[in-house]
């Protein structure tokens, strides 16, 4: 699977109780996103991106805002003068699943 495949992937519902990852798949699936993302074991990923202003990095965050809710999968995010920090878990799984990698995935396209 490539990124782009996993960026073609739609995020699924998960209920409490979801497991989350191995340490095996989660490096599989990093190894197809960007390079900037940073992950803490199989609990979360994590990215902060760059902007030439606050104009700028407010645009993208209100964009990755609709992204999110289109998927039903919601990220922490910073917003501060030219740069968004993104974080990703899932809260039901008490760390990360497919999902997560699948969000991040369309974040490194937007």
């Amino acid at each position: 699977m490539t990124e782009v495949e996993l960026a073609k992937r739609r995020c699924e519902a998960c209920v409490p109780g979801t497991p989350p990852i191995e340490e095996a798949r989660a490096a599989e699936l990093q190894a197809q996103l960007d390079p900037a993302w940073s992950r803490d074991g199989v609990l979360r990923l994590r990215r902060e991106l760059s902007f030439r202003n606050f104009r700028d990095a407010f645009g993208f965050t209100a964009k990755l805002a609709l992204l999110a809710e289109s998927e039903g999968h919601h990220p922490d995010l910073e917003l501060g003068w030219g740069r968004v920090a993104v974080t990703l878990t899932t809260h039901a799984a008490g760390g990360l699943t497919d999902n997560d990698f699948i969000l991040a995935a369309k974040v490194d396209r937007l």
